[in-house]
């Protein structure tokens, strides 16, 4: 179950919390990577982030070490959320 703080957009899926957005466009999917990059270096903490034709944009959020969903992930999307 996802987290309560999160938006609905979020899912849990193979052990990674997983956030799938469309944008308008390119730019767009590029301004929210550098925002998300930003909150990421602040908390060092590093989420996997692909764009796919062009204005899809995935977000994975899940602790490497641990290869799991810790409370660092959840309030590391909380976070991302803020920035949408």
């Amino acid at each position: 179950m996802v987290d309560n703080r999160l938006s609905n957009k979020w899912v849990e899926s193979s052990g990674k919390l997983k956030l799938s957005l469309e944008l308008n466009n390119f730019s767009e999917c590029i301004d929210l990577i550098d925002k998300i990059a930003g909150l990421a270096e602040k908390q060092n903490h590093h989420p996997n982030m692909h764009v796919t034709d062009y204005k899809k944009i995935t977000i994975e959020v899940y602790t490497h070490s641990e290869d799991k969903i810790t409370e660092k992930d959840y309030s590391s999307a909380h976070e991302i959320d803020k920035l949408l």
